[in-house]
């Protein structure tokens, strides 16, 4: 029998479906000869952090249950070059392997594989020195135009998102303390946003105390 691999599917959006990508992998798997172990299918964008799926393969890698993991791309697999990296690193300490339809296979403790690691970090390099350029250069122009950056006194971008809410749930009787657990705010904001947003009422619940 040949290696226990997970096959992993992704795509982006709700209206897309990941069965095209699980039968060409699950051909893939006959002809390399791979023990198919599980199917691992999600729907997430492809820089979201929140991948259940994926993380039980890591899972399943840690636990030296499977050998490998097979994708149609390897856009599937990595959130960005870093994330990519990074997963390979920790999947090349359990001895598994990531292999990609496109032929590409990765396995760090190979010299072919350490190369790609090589060439990874230097791609990973750049496109951290081109963000970081990007953001100073975004900074420096806002500067330029007179615009004030960062937040300014006064604004409470929270507060004020959530303040209808708060004064919802604070005419209704509830207590700042209730208000502020269902919301997850402090009580003190709640009774920030009341005395901002309703005089009266703030005064109203004052008296009461």
């Amino acid at each position: 029998m040949g290696q226990r691999a997970a096959i992993y599917a992704r795509v982006s959006t709700a209206d897309q479906s990941c069965e095209r990508q699980v039968n060409e992998l699950i051909a893939f798997a006959e002809r390399g000869g791979y023990e198919v172990f599980g199917i691992f299918k999600e729907t997430a964008s492809g820089a979201s952090a929140n991948r259940a799926a994926r993380n039980r393969i890591l899972d399943l890698a840690q636990t030296r249950q499977i050998e490998a993991v097979l994708v149609t791309e390897l856009s599937r697999w990595g959130r960005s070059t870093q994330d990519l990296l990074d997963t390979l690193d920790r999947l090349a300490g359990w001895k598994v392997s990531v292999v990609a339809m496109s032929g590409m296979t990765f396995e760090l403790d190979t010299p072919h594989g350490r190369m790609m690691a090589t060439l990874l970090a230097g791609i990973a390099q750049f496109e951290r020195d081109l963000l970081s350029e990007r953001v100073k250069s975004g900074l420096a122009a806002a500067r330029a135009r007179g615009k004030k950056l960062g937040r300014q006194v006064g604004q409470r971008p929270k507060s004020d998102r959530l303040a209808p809410k708060v004064l919802a749930l604070s005419a209704e009787g509830r207590s700042y303390r209730w208000i502020a657990r269902d919301l997850g705010i402090s009580k003190n904001t709640v009774a920030d946003i009341v005395k901002r947003c309703s005089p009266s009422l703030a005064a109203t619940e004052e008296r009461a105390l």
